[in-house]
């Protein structure tokens, strides 16, 4: 599959599969919480791992046990279907 820039039109009917998802200044974003450091710390440990499979690495802010993730492909300069792959493979630990 061939990584291109997704349409607006494109970005809306795949978010109805992430539904936990935004769409924010062409990104993808959404916030997780958890109970403590140690699980906001593991799940992005977890989230490294399937990022370097993918070369595809996400933007990410921890403070305690909040997690903030934007997804983008910086080189396209906007939302790809990588990104819409990485997403969906987080809600995948998330959910786990």
């Amino acid at each position: 599959m061939e990584n291109k820039l997704l349409s607006s039109q494109e970005i809306q009917e795949l978010r109805k599969s992430l539904p936990t998802w935004e769409e924010a200044e062409g990104k993808l974003v959404k916030r997780f919480k958890f109970t403590n450091f140690i699980e906001a710390f593991g799940f992005m440990t977890k989230i490294a791992i399937i990022s370097e499979s993918l070369s595809h690495h996400p933007e990410w802010t921890n403070i305690y046990s909040e997690v903030i993730i934007r997804l983008s492909t910086h080189d396209m300069g906007g939302i790809t279907m990588l990104d819409y792959k990485l997403a969906k493979a987080i809600d995948a630990i998330k959910y786990e």
